[in-house]
């Protein structure tokens, strides 16, 4: 497996390295020896699927607050996703920035995405699926979202929403520190 940064401090992609012969082939998708060798979280004792019916559904930005955060590990396996997240943590270098990166069932790559952070994605085809290994279970009274369309984040999504939750449209922007409003120094 590769071990690719993503431009969110703590983020990565996980790329696997297939070894194919006539038959296919086989290649790892998760080892937690590797991920313990890089720091990141090995245990997860919840995992989740999310079908989606239609193209241009978009879920999200979700997490959990504390004491319930949630590091997650993302991957597509049935279509296609414009996947993206966006870090929360006020004390990150990359705070209030976002990533986004195409996920899909014929590349088989994983997103590594660090608790505090935000989740969403938009389907790029219908009938598509994503699995999730998560490292906390899934808590309603801690769970939050931020507004997928917030103009301080600037995310392009790349297709016109033609699914969305009435939960996901009622989210928050995303609090911006002090320092970080206009007309501040």
């Amino acid at each position: 497996m590769l071990f690719r940064p993503a431009a969110i401090d703590g983020a990565y992609l996980i790329v696997p390295e297939p070894h194919a012969d006539e038959r296919g082939y086989f290649a790892r998708l998760f080892c937690a020896d590797e991920f313990e060798a890089r720091g990141l979280l090995t245990e997860f004792p919840q995992t989740s699927v999310s079908h989606n019916r239609q193209r241009g559904t978009l879920r999200g930005l979700h997490f959990q607050e504390t004491p319930a955060t949630e590091t997650k590990l993302i991957r597509c396996t049935r279509g296609a996703v414009h996947d993206v997240i966006v870090d929360l943590r006020p004390d990150s270098p990359t705070y209030g920035t976002h990533f986004a990166v195409a996920l899909s069932a014929d590349n088989p790559t994983s997103l590594y995405v660090p608790e505090g952070c935000a989740h969403g994605f938009q389907t790029l085809a219908d009938d598509t699926d994503l699995e999730y290994q998560i490292s906390e279970r899934y808590t309603p009274g801690a769970a939050r979202g931020v507004r997928y369309d917030d103009p301080a984040l600037g995310i392009e999504w790349p297709l016109p929403v033609s699914v969305i939750a009435p939960k996901d449209l009622a989210w928050p922007s995303l609090p911006r520190p002090a320092s970080l409003s206009p007309g501040r120094s």
